[in-house]
């Protein structure tokens, strides 16, 4: 028992200072409980409310792909500049440091590879799995006017459920094959159709037009795929766009782990989302930091 002699009795209620009821810095998640809020807040900076996310799960339907043979060589070093890492649980149990900080986003997705049709996916993990490894959220991807649409909803709707009961964010993807536009409409459809489906963070591609409207539709936030390769500016500028029109973040692997220097063109990203770097200082600063690399 304490010791009671000397113990001041408590007198400081501040009677005439009211209780603050603190706001959330994530689109959508205010009336979200403590822990998916808490997962939320690892992945988007609380000063901006934007994330650079590394994404390096393609493997887990391509294979090796180029830039992500060695993990452990071309990713790894990576790590401390950005805000999220998008991997499978099993290149995180494989090769990840454990002493890493950064939160993860898992890949919780998956069946076909490059060989068959895409969208015949299934979960490829328990929810149970993603709090083992300690997910800040999981991946699931959509394919919205896909072969298999509703199948790839209804892995997405189970996984939101398993994330609600263990307090894990869902971030939708909007898968966009060969045969589908990226256009604002369709973009639109996908989004809020994930959105409203019940994900916390949709991630989707940019378009050159109309944009603001896929993001001011979106109830929840959206982060902007890369795709593919891009020359240094042209990917800084998509960044910088997307972020102008309302994008929480970029969600970026071909166009940093494919550079002759990917540690300097993550930087360069970061310039433009969390400091407002122009794509022309981005790119300048990818320069400095390269030594001049012009790819």
């Amino acid at each position: 028992m304490a010791d009671l002699e000397g113990n001041i009795a408590a007198k400081q209620y501040y009677l005439d200072t009211p209780a603050q009821a603190r706001g959330f810095h994530v689109k959508g998640a205010a009336g979200l409980d403590f822990g998916m809020q808490h997962r939320l807040g690892r992945i988007f900076d609380a000063t901006d409310g934007r994330t650079v996310m590394l994404a390096f799960d393609h493997g887990y339907f391509q294979g090796p792909t180029s830039g992500l043979e060695r993990i452990d060589l071309s990713i790894v070093p990576l790590a401390p500049y950005a805000d999220a890492l998008m991997a499978t649980r099993g290149i995180i149990r494989s090769t990840l440091p454990a002493a890493a900080t950064n939160p993860l986003v898992v890949r919780a997705s998956g069946g076909p590879s490059i060989l068959k049709e895409l969208s015949d996916e299934r979960l490829a993990m328990e929810i149970e799995d993603a709090a083992r490894i300690d997910a800040a959220a999981v991946a699931v991807q959509v394919f919205i006017g896909g072969e298999h649409e509703t199948q790839s909803v209804h892995n997405m709707t189970t996984l939101v459920d398993g994330g609600l009961r263990l307090g894990i964010p869902v971030v939708g993807v909007t898968a966009v094959g060969k045969e589908l536009t990226r256009d604002a409409r369709y973009l639109r459809l996908a989004t809020r159709m994930i959105a409203e489906l019940g994900a916390q963070i949709v991630k989707t591609y940019y378009c050159d037009e109309d944009f603001e409207t896929v993001t001011a539709a979106c109830p929840v936030p959206i982060i902007m795929a890369g795709g593919k390769k891009l020359p240094v500016l042209d990917a800084l500028t998509m960044a910088h766009n997307a972020i102008s029109q309302g994008a929480a973040g970029v969600d970026m692997g071909r166009n940093i782990f494919q550079r002759q220097r990917p540690v300097a063109m993550i930087q360069a990203v970061r310039g433009v989302v969390h400091q407002g770097l122009t794509p022309a200082e981005g790119a300048e600063l990818y320069r400095e930091l390269s030594d001049g690399a012009a790819d």
